[in-house]
């Protein structure tokens, strides 16, 4: 019998995992993870930035706890000697066009308490030498650093809080037995008394089984990375991102330098025909037809018609992907590119066609299900596991502003 059991080992799971642990120490707590490793999707192929939180909507919980989590990340990774670095980042606009742009995400930055500054195209460049625009902002409290150390570090803290973790543990069915739930999975049942959904791309079904409207579809969206070769790593000094389309749900392809110091390029956003499609040849009959029959599906894809056929074209073809970045350092060359790993994103998706523009969690009974929670969602999991915890000890306290809503 737990009193806490948490299905799904990536950042937010665990940071769940952890800020139960802290909260009720007494308490029993699993977690499960049908993958034999910790963090192997979402969270292990992300592009390892702590970001600031320039981007969200102010008074959305995306705004809120992404920035209160580059700074409570900043802070674990130094407690627990985690390699991490502060580099900051550019957003540069490369045609003047895009320069209102740049100033209403500036205005934007700033309404939500954010550290960073306007520069000219000559201050962008003692930053980054190499980058053509004609003005940028620097934020200054961005960071990288590689989040499957985080995660382990997470699953260790769990470990001695007297916290169960098991890998290799697939979720089937979930039933009631009385007031508790019970867990069918590969390696048995397991009851509990409270479940926690931190499924990421298979977060929608897991809510299903127990009972509960998602709200929404997750519809998995494949980025695709290119990484500079050694000799030309020298080109970018920190992170190099366009000015994003405010009408397009990502950010653009764009230069990370990652805390191992290679440097990658990337992603674009395309359709992965499945959930955990991470090649182009990836194919799952479920995960398509329940993308191809859902409506909302079709309604976002006839809204952003222009943007998705750019994005399409950019994954089939490499000088594509190649003059995408040159808009932003035009020395770059399709030989300075060698292909690196993808990642896939949970987006999850209204049925009007609209997307999930914040951080998705609703509740159940004795349950919670984070139905959406992509990015900035590692950068925000110390928050997002403590705004959890505080939720579950104030079920019966709800209220209209609250992280979770009512199923």
């Amino acid at each position: 019998m737990y009193d806490f059991t948490i299905i799904g080992g990536g950042i937010v799971g665990l940071s769940t995992a952890m800020a139960l642990g802290d909260r009720y120490p007494h308490a029993k707590i699993l977690v499960l993870e049908k993958e034999s490793q910790w963090a192997f999707h979402q969270t292990g192929n992300n592009s390892g930035v702590i970001h600031s939180g320039i981007y969200y909507k102010p008074g959305t919980f995306k705004a809120q706890f992404c920035r209160e989590g580059s700074r409570s990340m900043v802070e674990f990774c130094q407690k627990h000697d985690i390699e991490h670095d502060l580099c900051g980042k550019v957003i540069v606009a490369t045609e003047s066009q895009e320069l209102p742009r740049l100033e209403n995400l500036y205005k934007r930055g700033l309404d939500n308490g954010i550290a960073l500054q306007r520069i000219s195209p000559e201050e962008v460049k003692e930053i980054e030498p190499h980058v053509s625009c004609v003005g940028g902002i620097r934020v200054l409290s961005t960071g990288i650093v590689n989040y499957k150390q985080v995660c382990l570090k997470y699953a260790e803290v769990i470990q001695k809080q007297g916290g169960d973790l098991c890998l290799n543990t697939k979720v089937n069915q979930i039933f009631q037995r009385g007031k508790n739930q019970v867990i069918d999975t590969s390696k048995g049942n397991f009851e509990t008394k409270f479940v926690i959904n931190c499924a990421g791309l298979h977060s929608d079904r897991i809510a299903k089984l127990g009972k509960v409207n998602p709200q929404a579809k997750i519809v998995p969206f494949r980025g695709e990375y290119y990484e500079l070769t050694p000799a030309k790593c020298y080109l970018v000094k920190t992170l190099i991102y366009p000015v994003p389309n405010p009408d397009f749900p990502f950010l653009g392809v764009h230069f990370t330098r990652m805390i191992d110091n290679s440097v990658h390029a990337g992603p674009n956003a395309v359709l992965s025909l499945k959930r955990e499609g991470y090649k182009k040849t990836d194919f799952d009959l479920r995960d398509f037809a329940e993308v191809i029959t859902y409506p909302g599906f079709w309604k976002l894809a006839a809204k952003h018609a222009d943007e998705g056929i750019q994005e399409i074209i950019r994954s089939f073809s490499k000088a594509a992907f190649v003059r995408s970045l040159q808009k932003l350092i035009p020395e770059v060359q399709a030989e300075d590119l060698v292909p690196t790993h993808g990642g896939v994103r949970a987006q999850a998706l209204m049925n009007n066609g609209s997307l999930v523009d914040d951080f998705l969690i609703i509740q159940g009974d004795n349950s919670i299900h984070v139905c959406n929670a992509p990015s900035p969602a590692a950068t925000s999991s110390l928050e997002i596991g403590k705004a959890i915890v505080t939720q579950i000890s104030q079920q019966s306290h709800l209220h209209r502003n609250s992280l979770i809503y009512k199923a």
